[in-house]
């Protein structure tokens, strides 16, 4: 019952070499961990929702929650000059007192913004978050935005590996893994 051909068993390595004992069983499953953050935008979509740096908080808040989103990219002259968030609101315009209908965002976002790859795995990406305690993370090839990956986007990508592994293995011991 060995398949025949790479791609007919979505963990991958199903056409290797199998165990002597047991002839249908893969040797090792792909490790969802170890799949680059461009498959989750693929997944998602790469729309970025973006703002200029002139306007103002209560602008960007806004847009923020007309599109039920947690932050948003600052992009000036195509290229990303900064990250808002709500937690940007909360510290820096709300916590600093300062007055959401005049205060620009350039004044109050966050500058330093990490970017990464979209060859980034989800494991590399996991760290990076705990690391620098953030939520969002750009992902930039060449220069160019190609998306925006969130913890909730890892979360939901473990979440959905985790119950395909149960649900393959479910099958595999039930004898109907057909690999």
């Amino acid at each position: 019952m060995a398949t025949e051909g790479a791609g007919a068993c979505p963990f991958g390595g199903c056409d290797a070499p199998k165990n002597g004992d047991n002839p249908v069983r893969p040797e090792t499953p792909h490790n969802p961990m170890d799949t680059p953050v461009a498959a989750l935008i693929e997944r998602k979509g790469s729309a970025v929702h973006a703002v200029a740096p002139t306007i103002t908080v209560a602008e960007a808040v806004a847009e923020m929650n007309k599109n039920r989103i947690g932050c948003i990219v600052v992009l000036e002259s195509g290229r990303i000059a900064g990250i808002f968030t709500e937690r940007d609101v909360l510290r820096r315009v709300v916590g600093a007192d300062a007055n959401p209908k005049t205060t620009r965002v350039a004044d109050v976002m966050t500058k330093n913004v990490h970017t990464i790859p979209p060859e980034t795995t989800v494991n590399e990406t996991m760290a990076l978050f705990a690391e620098r305690k953030c939520r969002h993370i750009p992902v930039v090839e060449a220069g160019q935005l190609k998306g925006l990956i969130s913890i909730g986007d890892i979360s939901r990508w473990v979440a959905d590996s985790s119950r395909a592994e149960a649900d393959h293995l479910k099958n595999y011991i039930a004898g109907g893994w057909s690999g």
